[in-house]
């Protein structure tokens, strides 16, 4: 494998017929990654530690561009306080401690930093790692599915502060703008992994913009319940699930995109997303809204020098992974070397009512061994051809990525140029 990181980012156009060409995948003529991205995150040397975060965070805080931070074990914003963050602002957590950050329920977190000044939250070890400490939990009171409308995190937190739910769908717990979370997703004992940024029960007055995760041991972004509005996120190699959503969440995400890697994965599974509205079904009230998620202009790739033989050695699974009771609306977006693109779970039936709770549209996708399946079975002719109904406008491809996508190798930061023009693309699998 090469030395420098190649970084498949972007589908521009794909030819849709012989006269139009239809956007697809992450859009911006003038690139949202520069500047605030940061591919090779290793590389980078901060200042030393000046201040330490530990404990509980009761009144109001504000931390300063000219400090940096050592976070030390679970950190709790409480008792309705705001922390406020400067743009520019380093935060290293402490390995040994697994730390983490977490914002109660009625507390609010202002990290809202500029594309030119970003804030970073990364490990404090000299060599980081996938897994080096926990991540950011932010708890609100917005709705969930379970039974009593409250859960509790449990991610080797203190139980009473770690509830979430409510209902107050427009809930605000803050800003998060251009921010970088690095090396998190520490193991939690004998269970699972802490998350880069876990959202639970979070309402849609909070602002979730431009966010970076990478190399995260656990899932990139998870969102438990809540309605929550996600736009230019970015998931870097992270060896769970890049986008999970669980719990009745009502969420929108755009314009936002995913690199995997074939030699990352978990024990129980990774995928760009996984879409699901319960682990087990007594624990939810289906009275409630079950999970929906609307997904607008996605790029979710993966990023191998031959995906064909990794797809072959068992390497690279499904891209998305769609549960029992749970929808998507997926439309003007790219799944590119995947196997395959779509799997249902098998508890999902084939017929009119299941079908329109998974909507596919305007989608574009490449280089996959196969595109919808249910799960166990091989046979996926009904699906293939439904979903390849001219009015769906769909389209199959297996152009290689090194001809679809935009290639970034820079060791500094990716050099966004747009490749305009026509590629050769076909409807049939």
């Amino acid at each position: 494998m090469k030395k420098l990181i190649k970084i498949i980012v972007i589908l521009l156009l794909v030819v849709c017929d012989m006269n139009a060409q239809q956007e697809k995948g992450i859009t911006g003529f003038k690139s949202w990654l520069n500047n605030w991205t940061e591919f090779k995150p290793n590389k980078v040397v901060y200042n030393d530690v000046s201040q330490i975060l530990t404990g509980y965070i009761k009144v109001d805080t504000k931390l300063y561009k000219r400090n940096v931070y050592l976070l030390q074990g679970n950190v709790y914003l409480m008792n309705n306080a705001v922390l406020t963050i400067e743009p520019g602002t380093v935060i290293m957590a402490d390995s040994e401690s697994k730390a983490s950050l977490i914002v109660t329920k009625g507390a609010t977190i202002v990290a809202d930093g500029l594309e030119t000044d970003p804030i970073v939250f990364t490990s404090n070890k000299v060599v980081r790692k996938a897994g080096d400490w926990g991540g950011v939990i932010i708890l609100g009171d917005a709705p969930i599915n379970k039974f009593g409308n409250l859960a509790a995190v449990n991610f080797d937190t203190d139980a009473n502060l770690s509830y979430y739910g409510g209902n107050n769908s427009a809930s605000n717990s803050g800003v998060l703008r251009f921010v970088r979370i690095e090396y998190a997703g520490a193991k939690i004992k004998g269970f699972n992994n802490f998350n880069g940024l876990l959202l639970a029960g979070v309402g849609n007055k909070t602002i979730f913009e431009n966010i970076m995760v990478s190399y995260s041991a656990g899932d990139s972004f998870e969102i438990l319940g809540g309605e929550v509005n996600l736009n230019k996120l970015i998931s870097f190699k992270s060896s769970s699930d890049d986008y999970k959503f669980n719990y009745g969440t009502q969420c929108t995400i755009e314009n936002s995109l995913a690199i995997r890697s074939s030699y990352l994965t978990s024990t129980t599974g990774s995928r760009c997303m996984n879409v699901r509205s319960y682990d087990k079904q007594e624990e939810v009230d289906f009275t409630k809204k079950q999970t929906l998620v609307s997904a607008r202009n996605l790029t979710l790739v993966n990023n191998s020098e031959n995906v064909k033989v990794d797809i072959e050695s068992g390497l690279i699974k499904e891209g998305v992974y769609v549960a029992e009771n749970a929808s998507i609306d997926f439309k003007k977006s790219v799944i590119s070397g995947f196997n395959p693109a779509i799997l249902l779970s098998k508890e999902i039936a084939i017929n009119d009512l299941n079908l329109k709770k998974v909507k596919l549209e305007q989608m574009y996708f490449n280089l996959c061994k196969g595109n919808i399946f249910v799960e166990n079975n091989s046979n996926n002719e009904d699906l293939e051809n439904w979903y390849g109904n001219v009015g769906f406008a769909n389209v199959y491809s297996k152009a290689e990525n090194s001809e679809t996508f935009i290639d970034f190798m820079n060791d500094k930061r990716p050099d966004f140029r747009l490749r305009i023009g026509r590629i050769t693309v076909s409807n049939e699998d």
